[in-house]
């Protein structure tokens, strides 16, 4: 008789159901990896919003893809990893997708795929512990973010949006030298961590004239006759429609914008407004070479991880874990444990 474990899985928008399958066993290629830590990511609110993946996808989708854990099985041709070994695991690769059509880490067990072909899991150093490693993969989309900004030493950044991935943003710019960064945020929970991770000012566009305040710091003028402020870089984070349009309206001439949220809604752009300013715009998604880089990271402690955890929840407490992820005021990181 098949050994059987538990997993989260979306069957339809908003129903989540904690239910038993088989636990998974290798074959010659592959680990099997009892999940220590997962995170809940924006994404799994998205996909429970929509009933699963927007692209479409038959029956239940698995969530989950934030995780650290122990090998408890390797396949016969799995030579550079053992068992007993502590892993963290890049879910992209094309043979897992975890939680993104394939098996998802919300599960006491998850059968990672064809882990000799390319690189995809990477041992845990020893002083990093579970949930500090659970936190790679959102960092290193972070990161990535960071790698293909224009931000560096010198420049004036401003973020926007300080959930888990906008915080980590602002960690990641700290940790690359830029000092002078402005996160903004309708949640003062959220600007508190930023701070806390490095931002040198945060601003709540609720309470404030924001573009005023924006120029005040960075340095404001006139372009066309109107106005706009001095700032060198932005970075959106929020996945609020009106943001893009609002940053090219007040961009100075030159400035660069780099998209890391997934707007799940055509925005409109003043194309027109963008070419006169010769704005350059770009996009960052996951994470093509960060994953190794962030666990150097981590393991030296160059960055304090700290203010992105707000809760842990039991995976017993699954719904309590999920429902306290989607209030947006009071979490920022929510990890799930599994005993």
């Amino acid at each position: 008789m098949a050994e059987m474990m538990f997993r989260a899985a979306v069957h339809g928008p908003d129903d989540i159901r904690i239910e038993p399958v088989e636990r998974p066993s290798v074959g010659p290629g592959d680990i099997v990896v009892k999940v220590a830590v997962c995170g809940i990511c924006g994404s799994d609110l998205g996909y429970a919003r929509a009933g699963g993946l927007p692209i479409g996808g038959d029956g239940p989708l698995s969530l989950g893809h934030e995780f650290s854990g122990v090998i408890e099985e390797a396949g016969a041709q799995v030579t550079a990893l053992r068992k007993g070994q502590r892993v963290v695991v890049n879910p992209t690769t094309p043979a897992n997708m975890i939680g993104s059509g394939g098996p998802g880490a919300f599960a006491s067990h998850i059968l990672v795929r064809n882990v000799m072909a390319e690189p995809s899991v990477y041992p845990i150093p020893d002083m990093l512990d579970f949930e500090t490693a659970a936190l790679a993969e959102p960092l290193a989309v972070a990161l990535h973010g960071v790698n293909r900004s224009r931000a560096g030493a010198g420049s004036r950044v401003v973020v926007f949006g300080a959930g888990p991935i906008g915080l980590g943003v602002v960690a990641m710019l700290r940790l690359c030298g830029v000092a002078d960064i402005i996160a903004v945020d309708r949640m003062d929970t959220r600007l508190a961590r930023a701070q806390a991770l490095g931002a040198n000012a945060t601003l709540n566009p609720d309470k404030c004239d924001l573009w005023a305040e924006i120029g005040q710091r960075h340095g404001a003028g006139t372009l066309y006759g109107m106005p706009v402020v001095d700032t060198d870089e932005f970075i959106e984070v929020s996945g609020a429609a009106p943001v893009i349009p609002q940053i090219i309206a007040h961009a100075r001439f030159g400035a660069h914008l780099t998209v890391v949220a997934v707007h799940h809604a055509p925005v409109a752009m003043d194309l027109a407004m963008a070419l006169g300013k010769e704005m350059e715009v770009t996009t960052a998604m996951a994470y093509p070479t960060e994953f190794g880089e962030v666990l150097e990271i981590l393991a030296t402690g160059r960055i304090d991880t700290t203010p992105l955890i707000s809760h842990r929840f039991a995976f017993a407490d699954f719904e309590q874990a999920f429902a306290t992820a989607a209030r947006a005021e009071e979490s920022a990181k929510v990890l799930v444990t599994f005993g």
